[in-house]
């Protein structure tokens, strides 16, 4: 009995420590933080001539994995070929001047080692702002079964323009407080992604960002964090907020509803009475991604909720349409 006993502590001792390692190893990042922001410019691309109309989108494009986003089901190349497909399609279509990407893969075992930010800009976006939130060797989830495994992931936001960026800050917002550590090492970081974009040789600030989906209080803290950001240039510059909420527009305690009782703040395509809802894109049931603006600078021309792009996302993009003024 005794070997026995011996034998079976040293397994023990062994799982362990490979255990251990496998964790620490796993949750180790794979870039270096210089790269977390970073803007890439293509001079082969011409910037388009302009006079007065510029269109910008946000769209939470769920890594392309539709509707199976998040889920431990398989997820064939061919479902992720096919939603980029879609979104090229669509986003020609409709040619916006800007689009901001929240969970978007640059090289991700589970949407093929795909950069989508640089496969999308190849219908014409010379200038790409890019910010990692989720930079991890191996992601243990979803948990079961271990072949669904996220694996290696670096993922983030985007803002993709056929105009000038500039002067690109990401802003780390708070974490949920009371997150065990083998989660919080592995938790995909909030961020606002802040950027400048020139149109007609004015500077007009962009933040770009993707609320906390669980945590009602961190997501709460982090709407606040995002209105400070927003507030210390409203008044200076044509200022846009737009992105992922994750705050429910039919929901009366929600903290969105902060912004929507301030009257120098537009939102675009946003009718309480007519809600056009994003998520989810099977059956869209509520709005949780918005386009805000600072009505003293931005001349607010039209807006839609782009339910086109169907089910390449769980989300739907919005579109605006504007002038400054």
């Amino acid at each position: 009995m005794k070997p026995f006993l011996k034998f079976f502590y040293r397994l023990l001792l062994f799982l362990i420590i490979a255990f251990v390692i496998f964790f620490f190893w796993a949750s180790s990042a794979t870039l270096d933080e210089i790269e977390y922001a970073k803007i890439i410019e293509d001079d082969s691309i011409e910037v388009p001539v302009n006079d007065s109309v510029f269109s910008i989108l946000t769209y939470n494009i769920g890594y392309l994995s539709g509707m199976t986003n998040n889920l431990p089901i398989a997820k064939p190349k061919e479902l992720f070929d096919d939603n980029m497909a879609k979104v090229l399609s669509e986003t020609k279509k409709v040619n916006p001047d800007i689009i901001a990407f929240q969970e978007i893969d640059y090289n991700a075992s589970r949407s093929y080692h795909i950069n989508q930010q640089e496969e999308i800009a190849k219908l014409g976006y010379g200038y790409r702002a890019q910010i990692i939130n989720w930079d991890e060797r191996y992601l243990p989830f979803p948990y079961w079964p271990i072949a669904m495994n996220f694996g290696k992931v670096v993922s983030g936001q985007s803002i993709i323009s056929k105009y000038l960026l500039k002067e690109q800050q990401r802003i780390v917002l708070s974490r949920v407080a009371d997150e065990p550590y083998y989660r919080d090492v592995f938790y995909l970081e909030r961020l606002a992604q802040v950027v400048k974009v020139v149109l007609n040789g004015k500077e007009v600030i962009l933040i770009n960002t993707h609320l906390e989906a669980f945590d009602k209080g961190t997501r709460e803290k982090q709407f606040e964090e995002v209105l400070k950001i927003f507030d210390t240039y409203k008044d200076t510059y044509p200022t846009i907020l737009l992105g992922d909420f994750n705050s429910s527009a039919t929901d009366e305690t929600a903290i969105v509803q902060k912004v929507f009782a301030m009257n120098t703040i537009g939102n675009a395509a946003f009718d309480l009475l007519y809600l056009e809802n994003t998520f989810n894109s099977k059956e869209p049931y509520e709005r949780i991604d918005y386009i805000f603006y600072t009505k003293n600078s931005i001349e607010y021309i039209s807006g839609k909720v782009l339910t086109e792009f169907g089910q390449a996302s769980d989300h739907l993009p919005v579109l605006m349409e504007f002038r400054l003024k």
